[in-house]
């Protein structure tokens, strides 16, 4: 399934733009209980006004919280860079520091966090448990955990470190294009035929292949036609 996920999604990655660790964590944090797409359009403005922690740490709240009021939430957004900027400041010399023991003490700043920024700032393996890469997992029965850091610990033993990051983006791509938590797309999904859950959405190609979302949708719509599929659905739609 991985590596049937690597060649559906060659050029996946982080989501989120940015150009140093600083601007991925700080991107990261804002992207709570938001999409990336918002994030990416606030950021620009953002990271060239904010460029250190220094920064952050010393921001007037009003400007910064007129800065991210269009990612909603945007106080306890504004509360937390600041708060991350001090942490840095102080602790670490401004710098974003490069280990996941490290990260997880800052502000803001839980397991899935640092493994994205340690997974794709710093080149350190890590899995990035989002709901996207939980609900897959879970749908796939690689495990049955649902808390983040068990499913973390459950599905690191199925793959080999080097694997861990870019699993995280194939495994977190397919989940925002194709295999949608209301209404998967069964009948146009590539992996459909070692899928345990094939059929928890509809599995008439063409209704399932106008689910299919991304810039990707006709690569992935014609990977899927060429793939195997079961002889019958495993679970019942709906």
């Amino acid at each position: 399934m991985i590596r049937s996920l690597s060649e559906a999604y060659p050029d996946a990655r982080a989501e989120l733009d940015f150009a140093d660790p600083l601007e991925l964590l700080v991107a990261v944090v804002l992207s709570a209980q938001t999409t990336d797409v918002r994030v990416n359009l606030t950021t620009p403005a953002l990271f060239a006004k904010y460029r250190t922690a220094a920064d952050y740490a010393g921001a007037d709240r009003t400007e910064l919280e007129e800065f991210l009021r269009p990612l909603g939430f945007f106080r306890s957004k504004t509360t937390s860079l600041m708060g991350l900027g001090a942490a840095l400041v102080e602790r670490y010399d401004g710098q974003v520091p490069g280990t996941l023991a490290e990260l997880v003490t800052l502000p803001g700043v839980g397991r899935k966090t640092a493994n994205v920024v340690l997974g794709n700032a710093f080149d350190v393996p890590g899995l990035t448990v989002d709901t996207h890469f939980g609900r897959l997992v879970r749908r796939w029965e690689w495990t049955e955990e649902t808390d983040p850091v068990k499913v973390e610990s459950a599905v690191a033993t199925l793959l080999p470190p080097k694997d861990w990051t870019m699993a995280s983006h194939w495994i977190i791509f397919h989940g925002r294009r194709v295999c949608h938590a209301r209404k998967p797309a069964c009948g146009a999904c590539l992996l459909a035929k070692d899928c345990p859950s094939y059929g928890a959405g509809p599995t008439e190609p063409d209704v399932a292949a106008k689910l299919v979302k991304g810039v990707e949708a006709e690569h992935l719509i014609a990977l899927a036609e060429q793939a195997p599929k079961p002889a019958r659905p495993r679970r019942a739609a709906g």
